[in-house]
């Protein structure tokens, strides 16, 4: 090469542009395919297969989330007198009525147990403790908060519309469904769906779900249990104040959190874990099998060899796996007594089977 030309002015202004090109590359990269992921887990763990909430009144709930997301209704199961259940939930006598929608990448599981109908509803607060909402993804032009208003959520977030954080492609909203439950909904630019979604997989499912959201009273303490469980470390951590659009979308003056994300499977699928600093998120109580409010399950290949390790590890089980309609099953409590799941689809060829959407 001409060493007149490594010399002069436009091969340094060229090679700077250079250099700056490949790093916004990485930056944006990294940003929209965040690591690690469960993919990275040596745990046979594959991903969150679905979101449950335990509710009062099982048709009501039904006919908001179907109109709300448009999502197939599978089927309806009554269990009882099943000893399995009975095993499964820690409990004599359990009795319950479970509808399965199928989104695009997860499944919402709705189920009435017999011993929640007297119970009173309240709405979550937005600084929990423990599961206060999962997450509904839409694309701009097709918006899932005009879809849930129209099934009829109440809102929490302040303002008419969706709020737009920083200008970055997503607006954000909070919401209640009819029994109190608190909703995410965010929309996404077509930018943003393009580079990280799918444009032709957003036009064939409008409305995806895309976490599990879980606020502690000890984040550090609650990050490190679920690095545990996955064998990852969470993507993303940090601490976010003195933003009035916080405010806005949590419905709190000066709202400040900490958090940290850990990556799952598919379409920005994520555990997010917060700490709310101001208001300060409540101690946790242990919470029971039945009660009214969120769940969620990981699935895993082998389920024997995920409740091993995880009890050598010390995880609150309540029952060994069991044998229950489409999987095989285990509920246990993480250390802020949130209840979970781990499953196993007992045909390989199961249509609610995240191997299978």
């Amino acid at each position: 090469m001409n060493n007149k030309w490594i010399k002069s002015p436009l091969f340094h202004i060229a090679w700077i542009l250079l250099l700056g090109g490949i790093y916004v590359f990485y930056k944006v990269n990294a940003r929209l395919n965040p690591g690690p992921s469960i993919t990275d887990s040596p745990t046979t763990i594959i991903g969150i297969n679905h979101v449950g909430i335990s509710v009062k009144d099982l048709d009501k709930m039904v006919a908001f989330y179907q109109q709300a997301t448009n999502y197939p209704l599978l089927e309806r199961t009554h269990i009882a007198s099943d000893e399995a259940a009975d095993r499964l939930f820690g409990q004599a006598g359990i009795q319950y009525e479970k509808a399965i929608l199928k989104g695009p990448n997860m499944l919402l599981e709705l189920t009435e147990f017999s011993n929640q109908t007297d119970t009173l509803i309240r709405n979550m607060p937005p600084q929990g403790p423990g599961m206060t909402h999962t997450c509904y993804q839409s694309a701009d032009a097709n918006s899932g908060y005009d879809m849930f208003k129209q099934a009829g959520v109440s809102m929490l977030s302040r303002g008419d519309e969706p709020v737009d954080l920083g200008g970055y492609g997503v607006t954000y909203a909070y919401a209640y469904d009819p029994e109190g439950n608190m909703v995410e909904l965010e929309q996404m630019s077509e930018t943003l769906i393009k580079l990280k979604i799918g444009t032709e997989w957003a036009k064939q499912h409008p409305v995806w779900m895309t976490q599990v959201a879980l606020i502690s009273p000890d984040l550090p303490q609650l990050t490190a249990y679920y690095q545990t469980l996955l064998a990852i470390e969470p993507f993303r951590v940090g601490s976010f104040k003195d933003n009035p659009k916080f405010d806005e979308i949590g419905n709190l003056d000066n709202l400040a959190f900490d958090a940290a994300w850990f990556g799952m499977d598919t379409q920005g699928k994520k555990i997010e874990l917060m700490q709310y600093v101001n208001p300060p998120t409540p101690r946790p109580t242990k919470r029971k099998a039945t009660d009214l409010g969120y769940t969620f399950s990981l699935e895993v290949l082998d389920i024997q060899e995920e409740y091993n390790r995880l009890k050598k590890l010390g995880v609150d089980f309540l029952s060994e796996p069991q044998k229950l309609e489409e999987f095989w099953t285990v509920l246990a409590h993480d250390v802020d007594g949130n209840l979970f799941s781990l499953r196993q689809a007992i045909e390989k060829e199961s249509r609610y089977s995240l191997r299978n959407f």
